[in-house]
Formats: C-alpha cells, structure tokens, sequence
C-alpha cells in the first residue's frame, strides 16, 4: 500500500488562549489510537515549537545556524500507510479537525 504524510507547518496554527489546546491533546491521541486499530499508522508526532533548537545542514554537510528560508516550518507530522487517496484525504481531516488547524496530505513517491 501507498504511504501518505499529513503534516502541517507551525504557522498554520495561530494563537490562541492556552485553554483552547486543553481538548486537542486527548482528541488527537484518540486519533492516533484509531490509526493504530486499523492497522495504518507507521508514524506521528509533533516537534519542538523552538526552531532555534532545529539544527540545519547543508547541502554540502556543514551545520548552519539558519534552518528556514521561506519562513514557515514543519510543525508535526503522521505517516500512514493506506490503500487509496481518498483513505488518507479521511484520515487528513480526521487530524485536521482533531488539531484545529490544516493539515496538507501528500503521497510519497514510489
């Protein structure tokens, strides 16, 4: 089967009080439970908010304090493995609405 990942930028998230991400943790760990039931998850998780921690390298293999050209940075990501475009579109949206912020969906080449 083909691996998708849905994944979305730390920008797209937005501000918001701190209570506002009390019920995203639960609603998104109730997510990632299902993709564990139905046998799609490979993997997911969210990354350090800090892009000062990230460390940047190269293409030439040297290590670079800067990390981020256009501005916008990975802020997590879920990796499944589904038969059909439209399963990973529904498992997308599952996320996004579980997070409460957008989540891009892409097929890895293969």
């Amino acid at each position: 089967m083909p691996k998708y990942i849905i994944y979305f930028n730390q920008q797209w998230v937005g501000d918001h009080p701190a209570e506002w991400y009390v019920p995203r943790g639960p609603l998104s760990r109730a997510v990632i439970e299902e993709m564990k039931e139905a046998g799609v998850l490979v993997f997911g998780g969210g990354l350090e908010e800090e892009i000062e921690k990230a460390i940047g390298i190269s293409e030439t293999g040297e290590v670079q304090d800067r990390i981020t050209a256009g501005g916008e940075f990975l802020g997590g990501l879920t990796i499944i493995d589904v038969s059909s475009d439209e399963e990973a579109k529904m498992w997308g949206s599952k996320v996004g609405v579980a997070c409460g912020w957008p989540q891009e969906v892409r097929k890895f080449k293969g």
